[in-house]
């Protein structure tokens, strides 16, 4: 455990079982930043009631049972009853020297590992991927990565829209144009010009209309040949997927694809147990499941439909279908749906839909990871100026645009400096979506995103990249640099403060699910490690050899973090900037 605030809420635990008796030790410590101080514990203010006490009078046995415990700094009462806690140099020193040491770099593995399904990115196959499935795939991409560091058996699952009545006409104008030039099309990500396309025939061309018409009897059939051209469709859409995840640096793979097509063989057996067992009744024609607590106009129940009235079936089919078998088939013990924020109705009825019908035990931790929207810089939706969705792939386009031309006086050659420009572009686009609440909107600025100083990818990239050049101007293997870790000045003391937190924040965003926090932490992170380098030499010749073999190790341990930090947002690193 590295963490000061844990090591220091398990000790006034403690402090609070030895002064009160075991009945105290659960009360929480109430450990947080002080500007009085290190850290500052308000736990006496709350066990005053309790106790029926002064909460000075308790601060003070609190404190006092803390000097007895061979404390590894100095407690102060102050005000009317908060401990101030100093953590003495050499231990904060020397849990940095054991952090430089250990390869995971203070963050744990976790005793109990479990099964986690995160459902992200999702978007649909008749559609051009735009701003919109940036966030869902940024945050679910990041999520995925956490997990997995930190033990847990992560199942990517990517929902694809790539069933459905629009697939009749999207066959038939393949046919229609030729499979090459539709492949062409599709894998280009000219899938917006394609539908539209493909429509204007629907609404216009009664012929072309019928044949759409039949072509999805044929699709929910399954019949071979209108599989094999839907299977050409969706290969060639996917294609085009995989250049945009690749852009990105995002993990998600085709063994990730569970789209909607999966779950449309188990659409008819979910509806008919559910009504079987009285969990879902027909109503007004439509067969619906009545969740409890949830209302609509004049305190009404509110149906979550399963079946239509005309026997189709829509989203809560297949999202029952699909929680179902995350649960039975993959053995979950944790689902994560990142999605908008505006489905958080329908998530919530699915849950207790869900849990109704036994297929999400309470053992089984089920959230929606809310996303907010991206605005433009009018505060509405992100949009062209002629009110059209922005194609994902022409906003990385102008990312790395952008980034290009913010490194255009470096003196690197083409290849390099293209390749920096990727980074940078990506990492300030990913880690904008990121530093912010999943659940926030956020005004989408490239001027902000791409700026050097503030908290941006950039400024972050940047960081590492001075820390390396640190490394190479002294001809020294950052792996080499192993300290002890001496702490002298006050901005060596709060970089080393600052870097025992990393395991807690990683933690705390594999347990919450909040990348904003842990992007917070390595800004944090990167402003300390600023004031250390204005503030305290490495390699200058007049530094002691013990000095510079100590802040050698300090931006060794500061480089670790933020590289792994960065790569589990999955905010690319340049090796230089």
């Amino acid at each position: 455990m590295t963490d000061p605030q844990l090591v220091l809420a398990e000790r006034v635990q403690q402090a609070l079982a030895a002064a009160f008796g075991a009945d105290f030790s659960d009360a929480d410590p109430l450990i947080r930043p002080s500007q009085f101080a290190d850290y500052q514990a308000n736990v006496a203010m709350s066990l005053g009631k309790r106790l029926r006490r002064a909460p000075r009078e308790v601060a003070q046995e609190i404190a006092d049972r803390l000097a007895e415990a061979d404390f590894p700094g100095t407690v102060e009462v102050s005000g009317p009853g908060f401990l101030n806690i100093t953590l003495d140099d050499s231990w904060i020193a020397g849990r940095a020297t054991a952090m430089l040491a250990d390869p995971r770099t203070g963050v744990a593995v976790t005793d109990e590992p479990q099964t986690v399904v995160i459902d992200y990115s999702a978007p649909n196959a008749a559609k051009e991927m735009h701003v919109g499935h940036l966030r869902t795939t940024i945050v679910g991409d990041a999520l995925a990565r956490v997990h997995e560091h930190v033990g847990n058996k992560v199942i990517r699952q990517n929902h694809l829209g790539d069933w459905g009545t629009p697939f009749g006409m999207l066959i038939e104008h393949l046919l229609d144009i030729g499979e090459e030039a539709a492949v062409a099309q599709l894998e280009a990500g000219g899938s917006n010009e394609y539908y539209q396309a493909a429509r204007s025939k629907f609404d216009s061309d009664p012929e072309f209309n019928r044949r759409a018409r039949a072509r999805v009897v044929t699709l929910q059939a399954e019949e071979p040949e209108t599989m094999r051209l839907w299977h050409i469709f969706m290969n060639a859409t996917v294609s085009y997927f995989n250049k945009v995840y690749t852009r990105l640096g995002i993990t998600l793979t085709d063994e990730d694809i569970a789209g909607e097509s999966m779950y449309n063989p188990m659409l008819a057996q979910v509806c008919d147990e559910l009504q079987e067992r009285g969990i879902a009744v027909i109503s007004d024609g439509a067969l619906c499941i009545f969740p409890p607590g949830f209302t609509g106009r004049e305190d009404q129940p509110l149906p979550f439909m399963i079946r239509k009235s005309d026997g189709g079936y829509g989203y809560a089919t297949t999202d029952m279908a699909t929680i179902r078998y995350r649960v039975q088939d993959l053995k979950a013990d944790r689902i994560i749906y990142v999605i908008g924020a505006t489905q958080a109705l329908h998530m919530s009825m699915l849950y207790a839909s869900a849990r109704m019908a036994g297929w999400l035990p309470e053992h089984v931790r089920a959230e929606h990871v809310q996303i907010g929207s991206v605005l433009g810089s009018d505060g509405k939706m992100f949009k062209t100026r002629s009110g059209k969705s922005i194609k994902l792939v022409e906003l990385l386009d102008e990312a790395d645009d952008r980034a290009a031309a913010v490194i255009a006086d470096r003196e690197y050659d083409d290849a390099t400096r293209a390749e920096i420009a990727h980074a940078v572009g990506m990492g300030a686009v990913k880690y904008a979506d990121l530093s912010v609440s999943h659940d926030s909107e956020y005004v989408f600025d490239f001027d902000r995103m791409l700026a050097l100083t503030g908290n941006t990818g950039p400024y972050l990239q940047y960081a590492t990249a001075r820390i390396r050049s640190i490394f190479r101007r002294g001809g020294v293997d950052p792996a080499q640099a192993t300290g002890p870790i001496v702490l002298g000045h006050p901005a060596e003391r709060a970089l080393a403060l600052r870097l025992l937190g990393f395991g807690s924040a990683v933690a705390e965003m594999a347990e919450e699910s909040v990348p904003h926090r842990l992007a917070a932490f390595l800004f944090d992170t990167a402003s300390a490690f600023t004031a250390f380098y204005e503030n305290c030499p490495v390699l200058r010749d007049d530094v002691d050899e013990a000095v510079r073999a100590s802040r050698l190790a300090l931006c060794a341990l500061t480089l670790r973090v933020l590289e792994t930090g960065l790569d589990l947002l999955g905010v690319p690193v340049p090796e230089r900037m």
